[in-house]
């Protein structure tokens, strides 16, 4: 059995996804137990504080370490103990496979502006990033990372070989499109040769389609990355508002 320990201070958004779908007929098969822990329950003063001003300055607030520390402690978790950071390396299939075969996995989802750095460097084990770009939290980044690992449970899928053959299964490449009836659908028309019954040929048809869309995606990223951003995007952004009183803005750089 895999136990995925989530800490976080919203419990409650995973409550409902955890609930539903695959991840639950994860856990009711037994291939997962979910533990999702209130990084408050671990702080100790009477506002329950996790977060407090940068040193250095600037703005917003950053995380303290103390809660994460005792929290992962007190769950007894061991590695992978993963921190939700838009500095990580990108999550990939090949992390959810290597979760998935694991017998234990910690999520760890910052909040505010960012992390004390304390907690990448001496308690997670790594930091994983869904891609280039900021969420309010790392909830969303770590429900991602445990569906696209749950689901590779025996248990979770009622045709666990269907994920076989999905994107990125095997040498990082995309799968081949997917077809179902009807044939003609307004005058779009299904590949003959997934219409022939000959079992090599749409081997052969789905594997060269897998290279053509892996070749054609990898072309457009690498175009997008020569082109740069659009250039209105690398103007500074807009000053937020102040809220009253003067307190510092409050954002999110966790994904």
């Amino acid at each position: 059995m895999l136990r995925v320990n989530v800490v976080t201070i919203f419990p409650e958004f995973f409550s409902g996804p955890l609930g539903i779908s695959i991840p639950a007929r994860a856990a009711a098969a037994g291939g997962v137990e979910y533990r999702v822990v209130d990084l408050r329950e671990f702080t100790h003063d009477r506002h329950r504080s996790v977060d407090d001003y940068p040193y250095g300055g600037g703005p917003g607030m950053v995380m303290t370490p103390g809660p994460f520390f005792e929290a992962v402690e007190h769950l007894g978790a061991t590695a992978p103990i993963v921190l939700m950071s838009a500095r990580g390396r990108r999550f990939s299939q090949r992390d959810a496979v290597r979760f998935a075969a694991g017998s234990e996995l910690t999520l760890l989802c910052g909040h505010y502006k960012d992390v004390d750095q304390r907690v990448a460097d001496h308690l997670a084990t790594e930091e994983l990033s869904l891609g280039d770009f900021v969420l309010t939290g790392g909830e969303p980044a770590a429900l991602a990372i445990l569906d696209a690992t749950v689901r590779l449970l025996p248990g979770a899928m009622s045709d666990l070989e269907s994920a076989y053959t999905d994107s990125f299964w095997q040498r990082g490449g995309v799968s081949a499109p997917s077809y179902t009836r009807p044939p003609d659908y307004r005058g779009y028309l299904v590949p003959e040769v997934l219409l022939s019954g000959n079992h090599a040929r749409i081997a052969a048809w789905r594997a060269q389609e897998g290279v053509r869309l892996t070749r054609a995606r990898d072309a457009r990223e690498h175009a997008s990355a020569e082109a740069g951003d659009a250039p209105e995007a690398a103007a500074a952004p807009p000053s937020a508002p102040q809220p009253p009183g003067g307190d510092p803005v409050r954002d999110g750089n966790a994904n």
